[in-house]
């Protein structure tokens, strides 16, 4: 008897130890989307942004329920693809774990009735941000897991004495080549009237 079962995932990020996490929880806002994840059985520990973009380097466990010759550890390599039994290349880079989760269930759903797929992020290697202006050590930042903007800025060494921390600008890539201008006010997080948002990948971001 074949038993239909939820898709699930989890996200995990491995620091001092790895992790294993889910979609997001409201520790801190992001900037504003409506693609959460409504599936049943995703799991929501706290703190945990499900909008992390994979990149090339990132550690993957893909694991399919009931079957460990399908499930497989992975490294998304430089041309931003996985591979998998049955599916072959599958690109990962620029999804978020979600996504790839479900475009996974959607190509394994030729093979196998109704397959469980969960995607762990082991290692997170290819997120980094910078950061510019009037921080005190500008230059790359390591995005160890999910990471504010005001997290990334303390491990910038935090802003010099004439810094604008009202007009900190991010300039994030767009898949068309572009860049979107995202706004932060450090005063009004501090005060309580604004919520810090998440850093992705590839970020810039700017003190003034």
């Amino acid at each position: 008897m074949r038993i239909t079962k939820a898709t699930t995932i989890v996200t995990g990020f491995a620091l001092a130890a790895s992790m294993v996490v889910g979609p997001r929880v409201s520790a801190a806002a992001p900037v504003s989307r409506d693609n959460d994840d409504k599936k049943p059985g995703a799991s929501t520990p706290a703190g945990v942004e499900a909008d992390y973009h994979l990149g090339a380097g990132d550690k993957l466990r893909i694991e399919v329920y009931k079957d460990t010759q399908l499930s497989q550890s992975v490294q998304i390599r430089p041309d931003g693809k996985i591979t998998l039994p049955l599916v072959g290349d599958v690109v990962a880079t620029g999804m978020t774990p979600i996504e790839l989760r479900d475009s996974l269930t959607k190509s394994l759903t030729e093979y196998i009735t109704n397959p469980t797929v969960t995607v762990i992020v082991v290692e997170a290697e290819s997120a980094h941000a910078l950061g510019m202006g009037e921080v005190t050590h500008p230059g790359p930042v390591q995005l160890h897991g999910p990471t504010t903007i005001l997290q990334a800025l303390a491990m910038a060494g935090g802003f010099k004495e004439f810094a604008n921390t009202k007009g900190v600008k991010v300039l994030r890539p767009k898949a068309n080549g572009g860049l979107e201008t995202l706004r932060f006010n450090y005063k009004d997080v501090i005060a309580g009237d604004a919520k810090p948002f998440y850093l992705r990948a590839g970020d810039t971001v700017i003190v003034p």
